[in-house]
This record gives C-alpha cells, structure tokens and sequence, in this order.
C-alpha cells in the first residue's frame, strides 16, 4: 500500500488501495512506456504548458522503464502531495476523494501495444506520464485539488452508477488482449444504453464534464495559439499531435459551456476548450461551486439528495450533521421543506465526528426531523440553556414545541445534546409529532431524537464521518508475492534488446545477438514494429552505416501498416532521425 507518509490516508479510502507488482512488468510494457515517455519529451516541449515539460524533468519519472509509484510518492510529498495505487476505474467519489486529500491515484496497469497512442482505461502512462509532472506547478495543484472536493461532495444518481459500471467494463474490455471485437462493441452498446436511462444531468454529471474539459482534456493560453495541459492528451502519443490542428474546434472556457457538452472515452474529442490560466480556472470553478448542494443547502438540495437513493449527508445551521439515505420530504404550502425521513442505517454527527450513541446501530431504520423556527421567530440553535428553560425545555419535563411550519412536537425530554454550549440534538421520550392531521412519530416507537436546526445549510454526497458510517473493508489479504509469470518468446526478445542497450560496452558481439534477434522478427513476427524501432536506435547509435539498417527501414516503410500503426511508426522515426 502506497501514500504519502506525511498523510493519513482517509480510513473509507483504503478499500481503493491495490499494490504495485512490480515485477510482474513485461519486456514489452516496459517498451511501451519507452516509446510513450521518449515521445512526450520530444514532442510535448513546444506544445505543453511550461509546468508539465517542467515537471517531467524535475519530478524523477524515469524514461528507460516504468516508475516505481512510491518514487513518484516521494517526489510529489515534496509539495505535499502523495502517490496511491488504485486497481483500475474506481468510483467518481473515491477518485475525488483521493484528490480532495492531495492524494494522486495511479492506476498501476499499463496499456498493451495494440492501444499505445491511447486507452480508454486508466493506466500508468494516463497516470505518471499525465498527471503527476503538472502536479508540481502550485496553481494547478488548487485547481486539481478544489475540483476533487467538489466531485467528492457532488450528488450523483443511482442510474450514473450504472453508466460507471458499465464504462468501467468497457475499459477492462477494451484493454483485455483477448477481446474480439464483438465484445468491444457489446461492451460499448452496454454503456450507451445506460446513459440513454440518465434523466437530467446530476451535479457529479457536471464536475464530471468539468473534470473531462479540464484537467483531462484541456487546453490553456490564447484561443488561435493554445498549448496543452489536460492530461488525456498529454498522455496520447497520437492526439497530442492532432488536437491542435484546426479540425479541432477550440472555445473558450465557460462552466456552462463545459457541463453542457458530453464527451465519449473511445474516440479523440471533436472540440476543446481554452482557458486563460489555471487562477482563472479556479475563479469560475468556485463560481460554480456555489450553486452545488454542498454549498446551496436547502430545500433544492433536499431534493437532489433524494433523488440519487443514496447516501447524503444533510447539515443544519446548529452544525449537526445527518447521514443516510433520504427517503421523504415533508413540504409546507410554499414549497419549503419542513420535515425530512431517511431510510435504513443513519447516523448523527458534528464537526465530521460520529457523536457517542448517535450511530447505526441507533438509527437503523432510518431518522426523521423536523427544519424551522420555532413560532415567535424562535432559533433553538441560538438558545442558551437559560432560555430553553424559558421554553420549558428541561430534562425530564414535559415540552411542547410548535414550529412555524405547523409541525409539533410533544413529549418528556430525555436529554439534550450540546456543542459549543448550543444545543444540537434534543431526544424525547413518550414523543408524538404531527403535522397538521398527520403523524409522523409515535410513542410507541420509542426514542425521539430531534434534530436542532432552523435550516439546512449544505447537502453533500457520502458520509460525515465516513470512517465510522462506512464499513470498512480491509484489503490487507493482498500477498505480497506473487509468482514471476513466464514470458513469452517475443517477450524474450524485447528484453534481450533491453540488456544490449543497457550494456556498458557495445562489440561485434552485441551486433550477432542485435541481428539474431532481427532475423527472428523477419521470420515469426512480421507485423512488430515497436522492437525494430527499438533496433534501429541502437543501430543508429552505434553502427549508423549497417546494412540492417536499410532492412529494417524497408519493413518499417511498408505501405499496408493500419493508420495507427503507421503514425506511431512514423514518430518513431521522427524522433530518431531528430535525435
């Protein structure tokens, strides 16, 4: 498990957490990553935002082979971030969760050849090569930290967490090497009936967009001479390059205009857009913050909370927090919400701390509150305990509580609970509420804990107390060891140009093992092209004038590559005659 030693990784996080194995790295992911790294740092130099070209010379991710993730751990703490590894696509509220705690999740596979100009699946060259070297700039550092806590605390739906089910399984399908194409195209199907079912777009929907055409796919500077910072495209070998030519529609960078547009995972993006700066990305984005729940509080947000059947938490201005499931919302003749019932486990928190007999285990059916004034203008929040007992508000005595709304609550009070001398929760016992001709608790029930809160402030996404409300699973059954898995021969093959590169000395014995290998290419594996652009370097570098060289050139020339296959080989060669 790896993090941040000088953070404590949040408890309701660790689950995500997989381990690096390290060892189990192929010759050919290793080239792959190669290929990728070597690109971007020839490539990316006049095209990328000075932070990231900046950043991936000084954050020690290696070029010859893939990094370690407690490396990259060790070099982002010194800004204050961590590293973790994660296995694959994990949920939207996870993954900002991680940012939202200045913590990088690295997923640790790394795309096969066949995708290497770009995957839909998260992987390390997405990861290391994308993300962490921009890291290093402080302003996108807020950036990126300040859009994980909005979609950390962002309201989703229940039929979004289909679409992300169904997503993650294209991925997996996408990058498995054994899919046939029927799969990845049922695989696809799969998602866009899913999404057919999204009605509206939810506020994850939107920091999702957001999230896409920014820190994602994102272009900075000025709209006819834009330089990249997203990092979907600072780790595609292939739309680097095309994103800026003028098929590529550029707009300018509105909130709107971002959460108005969808995207699609499986193919380059038809238009991005530009913003000024990263500061300017956090002003708009903080903009937008304020129309969130989390933020916006109320009845609306009241209302986005049912809608997603999932867990919420609702603050009230004493400060007390509600986790659960909403299940009912009692509204006046204005609109206005005045009593709310959550189903299942609920649990009553303050200052994110689960309060001593207020959890689960207490409220496991659920929890239900009246929100207002009392009549008279009244704010219990605000009452000191003098004037509470003014309002016959006394342990052990009978109280009756009439709230503007029309909602009233009758029964001996039991205790009071108080935080910072202002009471937050008042429990009763031998407890009737109704409103109007409806009741809404009885005696018979038991114990009525009152919520105190004239109003709810904020409504967000998953628990207060996470730590607590959430059982915890621990994935420590993960081995340590795993055995090494066998190579294949054009695997061996890859990795014996690795050790000739490697070498300390370079002789005529380097050039038979460099051509053994070569006549095995041109008589089983007509169709790699990565390994000989591998040989050709090392042919370039040290014997430019060898008559393999031409060989090679003549099969790497050839006109019947794929479209694809033929860019990257094109690049390849770019680059080393750049060199």
């Amino acid at each position: 498990m790896t993090g941040n030693g000088t953070k404590e990784i949040p408890a309701h996080l660790k689950p995500f957490i997989s381990k690096q194995y390290y060892d189990r790295y192929t010759p050919i992911e290793h080239a792959v990553w190669r290929f990728v790294m070597k690109q971007n740092h020839y490539f990316l130099k006049q095209i990328a935002h000075p932070a990231y070209v900046n950043g991936l010379r000084d954050s020690g991710i290696k070029t010859e082979s893939i990094p370690k993730v407690e490396d990259m751990n060790t070099s982002l703490a010194k800004v204050g971030w961590g590293a973790v590894t994660i296995d694959g696509l994990i949920p939207g509220s996870a993954f900002y969760g991680f940012l939202a705690n200045g913590l990088l999740p690295i997923a640790t596979e790394i795309r096969n050849i066949q995708n290497i100009a770009y995957t839909p699946a998260p992987d390390m060259l997405h990861e290391a090569a994308g993300h962490a070297p921009i890291l290093l700039d402080e302003s996108y550092r807020d950036f990126v930290k300040k859009i994980g806590e909005m979609g950390a605390k962002a309201l989703s739906s229940k039929e979004k967490l289909e679409v992300f089910m169904a997503v993650r399984h294209l991925t997996i399908v996408a990058e498995d090497p054994k899919s046939t194409p029927e799969q990845v195209k049922a695989a696809e199907q799969q998602v866009a009936e899913s999404r057919k079912k999204v009605k509206g777009l939810s506020e994850s929907d939107q920091v999702s967009r957001l999230f896409w055409w920014t820190v994602e796919y994102g272009l900075i500077g000025e709209l006819d001479n834009p330089i990249i910072y997203g990092a979907g495209l600072l780790s595609s070998v292939g739309e680097s390059q095309s994103c800026l030519k003028e098929d590529v529609r550029k707009i300018p960078f509105s909130v709107e205009e971002c959460t108005k547009t969808p995207y699609d995972v499986t193919k380059p993006q038809p238009q991005l857009f530009v913003c000024k700066s990263f500061d300017d990305l956090v002003a708009k984005i903080d903009e937008f913050a304020n129309t969130m729940a989390f933020r916006k509080g109320g009845t609306e947000s009241l209302e986005k909370a049912l809608t997603t059947e999932n867990t919420a938490t609702m603050v009230f201005s004493s400060g007390l927090q509600v986790t659960g499931t909403v299940a009912d919302i009692l509204k006046d003749d204005t609109g206005e919400a005045v009593y709310f019932r959550t189903a299942g486990p609920t649990a009553l928190s303050c200052d994110n701390q689960q309060l001593a007999g207020h959890g689960t285990e207490t409220h496991r059916k659920g929890f239900g509150t009246p929100i207002g004034k009392l009549k008279g203008d009244i704010v219990l929040e605000d009452c000191s305990i003098e004037q509470l007992n003014a309002l016959g508000i006394i342990e052990e005595k009978e109280a009756v509580l009439n709230f503007q709304s029309g909602v009233k609550v009758e029964g001996v009070v039991k205790s009071i609970l108080y935080s910072e001398d202002k009471p937050i929760i008042i429990s009763f016992k031998d407890c009737t509420v109704t409103y109007k001709d409806k009741v809404l608790f009885e005696k018979a029930w038991g114990t009525f804990d009152m919520a105190v809160g004239s109003r709810i402030t904020s409504v967000f996404a998953g628990a207060a107390d996470p730590n607590n409300y959430f059982e915890i699973k621990s994935n420590e059954e993960i081995e340590d060891e795993m055995d090494q898995p066998s190579w294949s021969e054009l695997e061996g093959l890859y990795e014996k140009v690795r050790k000739l590169r490697e070498a300390a000395i370079w002789n005529e014995q380097s050039l038979s093992q460099l051509n053994e290998v070569l006549t095995k290419l041109d008589q089983d594996y007509p169709q790699e092209w990565l390994l000989r652009l591998e040989i050709l370097e090392l042919y370039k570098n040290h014997n430019g004038s060898h008559t393999n060289v031409d060989r090679i050139l003549k099969v790497l020339n050839k006109a019947d590559w794929e479209p694809s296959v033929k860019q990257m080989i094109g690049r390849g060669l770019t680059l080393l005659n750049g060199n």
